[in-house]
């Protein structure tokens, strides 16, 4: 695959694949070209991360990581399709980075990518998007699980969830059948207690909580300003934006000393779907 499919594919920003241009040439490959092959390895992808910070220097618009993770994500394609896994999840799992890029314009007022520091898990096939919800390999109590992640725009409807949990059920069944886990484990403001009294009976978030057992809360994290209002976490309070029944409930909270932070639950795998492939 050429990166200017791998650009299409994804949908990634016009903007974007013009400001790239300047990395398309052979002199950055050679030069990168250890460390793009390390950002496709499960055990070497984070440690790669960190020492491309280190090669690549000042990079404000962080539009040269932005092409080191492109360049392993088109070489880690060959991977997918030797497992067997269909072009649609590659695609689906790639298109976080024009999503990351579209979360930064709108909390930044511009086109950036400051996300290296997560996609690294996408470019390694640690993370995949199946469906409405994306699925990372991961631990709970020293014990193999998958994490689920909820990506911004994401439809928390029952039935799109449980179409995402069968799905995930199938791949991992087909793909990474020694791959044994009992627990879906999930780490959200989404999952906060705080947010039950702003929800009605019938909202989608509340029945996405419902699913999962609390194990622990954080009271003290922040994530949610950004994730909520598309601004900085450094915002005041009485500057958020009330465009949603959500935002508008937890700003009141917030000026009124409270706080969601976020929540830790678990989810006991089930036996979703059945052996059907899933769809290309």
């Amino acid at each position: 695959m050429e990166l200017t499919t791998l650009y299409r594919l994804i949908g990634l920003q016009p903007e974007i694949v013009e400001r790239l241009k300047p990395f398309h040439n052979g002199s950055d490959r050679m030069r990168l070209g250890p460390y793009l092959e390390r950002l496709t390895m499960p055990e070497t992808a984070q440690e790669a991360y960190l020492s491309l910070k280190e090669v690549l220097g000042e990079d404000p618009d962080g539009l040269a990581m932005l092409y080191c993770q492109l360049e392993a994500a088109r070489q880690v394609y060959r991977r997918y399709q030797e497992k067997g896994i269909p072009e649609r999840i590659f695609v689906d799992t790639m298109r976080c980075f024009p999503r990351f890029i579209a979360e930064c314009e709108k909390k930044d007022g511009r086109l950036l990518f400051d996300r290296g520091w997560w996609s690294y898990r996408q470019t390694s096939m640690c993370l995949f998007r199946i469906g409405a919800l994306e699925y990372e390999f991961r631990k709970h109590e020293g014990e193999p699980a998958v994490a689920l992640h909820i990506p911004s725009g994401a439809d928390l409807s029952e039935p799109a969830v449980n179409d995402s949990l069968e799905q995930a059920g199938r791949f991992f069944q087909t793909h990474y059948r020694d791959y044994k886990y009992s627990r879906y484990i999930c780490i959200s403001w989404l999952l906060s207690p705080a947010l039950e009294p702003l929800l009605s009976e019938t909202s989608r978030i509340r029945s996405f909580q419902q699913r999962f057992e609390i194990v622990q809360t954080y009271p003290e994290n922040m994530e949610f300003i950004e994730l909520l209002f598309q601004v900085p976490r450094t915002a005041l309070y009485d500057s958020l934006p009330e465009t949603t029944s959500l935002q508008r409930g937890v700003k009141a909270l917030l000026l009124g000393g409270g706080m969601v932070g976020s929540a830790y639950g678990t989810l006991e795998r089930q036996k979703y779907g059945s052996e059907a492939p899933i769809p290309r």
